[in-house]
């Protein structure tokens, strides 16, 4: 019955292959997502809750050897731990099998298959972890990404501890508001996770990112032939999680007329898919984000009143990293000591100067800069201790008053590379949107997608 309820993401390049599984699962899952790009992976997990993923490990390098697929297993754990990863390929050996295993994979799996042995891999994959010998499942804990977003000993983190801790056990909606890296949906997550609904589903979705076309289909789901690529009936996040947690980020970014339709699903607790007449109830707890200022967006009339009101019905700001004070180095300490593990180093120790640098530094990526800076510093670093010179970034000021205080160059006076000169213009992008991924996008020429790919490429 396990595998009747399990959402599942297929990630192949092989169209075929896609095209087997999709055939095989639809009638054993409730949900079958496939995805021969690789690179959309983060962006599916981001979108919607998946039980399990199904992993290929060989794309399209030309080399077997199975690197491409840990990469994405390591970024799939580093995302949300709690997901169930089957790795699959052609190319297996009981080395490759046992390095998968210790990197984090449930299980693995070996082109051709027979489909009951995927099925009962499936099954096993999904099965809950037993916390005694009796069977009796374990009482739910925070997973370690949620753990890392809840860490510190300043007094602004001990009040946010407090609140999570009163708030969690209730049915009221939270809406996240803080900086972008400041820790919003794993705060989320901890707020599930430690909620009467955490046995069941916590979905995400970026709304933000949902065009005004898509976003009904998404949000509230469609049947078949409702539109022109509506091949099958979909079921929208509102049902998916149903029982669980709806978590909707960049709540600030959308527009009126989809304010509307949420207000409406929200206020009569059911969601109508698009396509059909038929009402269809839905049980969700609401937690939203948004690094907007949403009251000012209330005073200006770009925000509708009543649906904050559903929304905040407890508000909850994260402070900026740069607001907390030592926390800086219990982070830093803690992110040396997980790559470090994942990278099969001993755990460096940090200089003296090197942790008055980190203190100093005002990260306007805050944590998420934080831990790039820090995993770059372990890769990179060639000693047991890690020095000022392993940590490289702008100015503690904030790059708009480095701006304004240095001096005129031009290209000719000051030349940089190219990759310097793109990352500088989508810091300034972002500068100038407030930390909005969508308008600093939409700016720049690219898509979401292409964007955090680019984030991620430059450490931003």
């Amino acid at each position: 019955m396990i595998l009747k309820h399990a959402r599942i993401l297929v990630v192949d390049d092989e169209p075929d292959v896609l095209f087997a599984f999709k055939l095989l699962l639809k009638s054993e899952v409730r949900e079958v997502v496939t995805e021969k790009n690789p690179e959309l992976l983060l962006s599916l997990l981001r979108q919607q809750h998946f039980d399990a993923v199904m992993l290929d490990m060989n794309y399209r390098s030309g080399q077997a050897t199975g690197n491409e697929g840990f990469y994405w297993l390591g970024r799939i754990r580093e995302y949300d731990p709690t997901t169930a990863v089957i790795l699959i390929t052609a190319y297996g050996d009981v080395r490759t099998a046992v390095r998968a295993l210790k990197a984090g994979a449930t299980d693995f799996l070996l082109k051709p298959w027979h489909n009951e042995q995927l099925l009962q891999t499936l099954a096993a994959a999904l099965q809950p972890k037993t916390g005694s010998k009796s069977g009796v499942t374990s009482k739910k804990v925070v997973g370690p990404a949620a753990a890392t977003a809840l860490l510190g000993e300043s007094a602004a983190m001990q009040e946010v501890r407090a609140i999570i801790e009163k708030v969690a056990p209730t049915e009221a909606n939270v809406l996240l508001l803080g900086e972008n890296g400041t820790g919003k949906e794993l705060v989320a997550k901890s707020l599930h996770e430690q909620s009467r609904r955490a046995a069941r589903p916590f979905v995400a979705a970026d709304v933000a990112a949902l065009s005004e076309g898509l976003f009904e289909s998404e949000l509230f789901g469609h049947t078949k032939g409702a539109f022109t690529d509506a091949q099958a009936s979909r079921v929208g996040r509102f049902e998916a999680a149903t029982g669980g947690t709806l978590f909707l980020d960049e709540i600030g970014n959308i527009g009126l007329p989809q304010q509307a339709k949420l207000l409406t699903a929200l206020q009569n607790r059911q969601v109508v898919p698009v396509g059909s007449n038929t009402p269809v109830p839905v049980d969700i707890r609401l937690l939203s984000a948004t690094n907007a200022p949403l009251h000012a967006l209330v005073a200006r009339g770009d925000f509708r009143q009543d649906l904050m009101y559903r929304l905040n019905t407890v508000e909850l700001t994260l402070p900026p990293l740069r607001e907390r004070g030592d926390d800086v180095w219990l982070l830093a300490r803690h992110f040396a000591q997980v790559y470090a593990a994942r990278n099969q180093r001993p755990a460096p120790e940090f200089a003296p100067a090197t942790l008055r640098k980190l203190r100093q530094h005002a990260w306007p990526g805050n944590v998420r800069e934080l831990q790039h800076a820090v995993e770059r510093a372990v890769i990179l670093g060639s000693g047991p201790v890690l020095g000022p010179e392993d940590f490289s970034f702008r100015h503690p000021e904030s790059a708009h008053d480095s701006a304004a205080a240095a001096p005129a160059t031009t290209v000719a006076e000051n030349p940089l590379p190219l990759l310097e000169i793109e990352k500088n213009t989508i810091q300034q992008a972002l500068e100038r949107h407030q930390g909005n991924l969508t308008k600093a996008a939409k700016e720049l020429g690219l898509t979401r997608t292409a964007l955090y790919r680019r984030l991620d490429k430059h450490d931003i």
